[in-house]
């Protein structure tokens, strides 16, 4: 079952963000998809632009799910930081 993420703050929540234990690990990720928010990070780290993350790399994502989860990465620097280097590692082996 899944998760809906909850910042540290009460007040604020992520509409698209949320967590499933039997879904990619637990990570973070876009409700609805198997993309990771260390996906879309990742990408965007990389030099994609948000038009073209929602154009051709994820054309099922709207800029709205990708805004929320550069808001899910300003919160959580740390935990999809470690994520993205390791699917980097993981692309370099």
């Amino acid at each position: 079952m899944a998760t809906y993420i909850q910042a540290m703050s009460t007040t604020s929540s992520y509409r698209y963000i949320l967590l499933s234990p039997d879904v990619r690990g637990g990570a973070a990720r876009v409700e609805g998809t198997r993309i990771g928010v260390h996906d879309v990070i990742g990408l965007l780290q990389n030099g994609e632009t948000i038009e073209s993350l929602t154009g051709n790399c994820f054309p099922t994502l709207s800029k709205a799910q990708v805004y929320e989860c550069l808001a899910y990465y300003e919160d959580h620097k740390g935990e999809i930081d470690l994520l993205v280097a390791r699917q980097a590692a993981q692309a370099l082996s």
